[in-house]
């Protein structure tokens, strides 16, 4: 008889996803087999479903994974079955090109990413690249671990294009913006934490989780920000952060989608502040957070919910209902 697994796939955009049985695929050479345990549910599996990016359809999203390999192809090295790994958004690079060739495989021409151009963790079982996995540190259990394969992952990269700021605002606090602020005040950073207007509950976590400041977008911080990166994918967030940067400060924009940036006055950039993106990772991004989160005093906060109700889960994302990151456990 077929060993079948399950899944959550999204035919087409803005459709809700829906339960599906497969076949259990086989794992191709330098390819594992994994069993999922937990999946975190990202903001980007959100742009994915309600089509602000367009990738394979149909699709099985989710990309912070982690589980346990269940068999490999031929040419895998590093891992063996039973290992628990982690599987994140990048999934596969070319390896030839430019980028690749001059360190930065995170802007690869022909790349593959997971839940969005190859199927994801929103399953009982996910094929993936074995070269692009992470071994877990040991002190996180399954759920608390998979938000730190892209919240914790993209939010990292932000956190260093952000130079050596000493006072960084975080605009939007959710999964990324938890991670990452216990990262940064533990190494001796101030993090001024900006949510939406009225939301007492997000600004009371981001104070317990050692921010200096709290209040709502719009309010005026306590002093001038050496930096500040927008998690939350609201264009009008760039000109406000700007204004509140001081002279040759960044603005870091974290997220893979954002609303269109409104025209802001020239004042607000001149003075050598800058604007700048993060795209991606590098598996060198991977190694090097996964190594300070298993020395860091991070906890992740999440909500569990069934694989089957990942619908539900994504609807509280976008409605901003969770405190810290939902993660979807088979």
């Amino acid at each position: 008889m077929t060993e079948l697994m399950k899944a959550m796939q999204l035919d087409a955009p803005g459709n809700p996803l829906r339960p599906v049985e497969r076949a259990l695929p086989e794992p191709g050479a330098g390819e594992m087999l994994i069993r999922v345990s937990a999946c975190g549910v990202c903001r980007t599996d959100l742009h994915v479903v309600d089509g602000d990016i367009r990738g394979k359809l149909p699709i099985v999203p989710g990309h912070e994974i982690v589980g346990r390999v269940v068999a490999m192809g031929e040419k895998v090295a590093g891992f063996a079955p039973g290992d628990r790994v982690g599987v994140p958004w990048l999934g596969h690079t070319c390896g030839i090109c430019a980028y690749c060739c001059s360190g930065r495989e995170n802007l690869c021409d022909d790349p593959l990413f997971t839940g969005f151009t190859r199927d994801g963790g929103f399953a009982s079982h996910v094929v993936a690249d074995a070269a692009y996995c992470f071994p877990i540190p040991e002190r996180f259990s399954d759920v608390e671990a998979a938000p730190l394969l892209c919240a914790g992952l993209i939010g990292y990269r932000a956190l260093r294009m952000a130079g050596d700021a000493r006072r960084i605002g975080f605009y939007g606090f959710g999964a990324a913006a938890h991670i990452l602020a216990q990262l940064a005040v533990w190494r001796g950073r101030e993090i001024l934490a900006f949510t939406r207007p009225g939301d007492s509950e997000g600004q009371a976590f981001a104070r317990s989780l050692g921010c200096m400041w709290a209040g709502a977008s719009g309010d005026s911080p306590p002093g001038e920000l050496d930096a500040a990166i927008i998690f939350a994918p609201v264009g009008a967030l760039v000109p406000e952060a700007l204004r509140n940067v001081r002279k040759g400060g960044r603005v870091v924009c974290a997220g893979i989608h954002m609303s269109d940036i409104p025209a802001f006055p020239y004042e607000h950039l001149w003075g050598e502040r800058t604007i700048l993106s993060v795209a991606n990772l590098t598996r060198a991004d991977g190694v090097e957070f996964l190594a300070l989160a298993a020395q860091a005093p991070i906890a992740t906060t999440t909500t569990r919910f069934a694989l089957e109700d990942a619908n539900e889960a994504l609807a509280a994302l976008r409605e901003g209902k969770l405190e810290g990151a939902a993660v979807l456990v088979p």
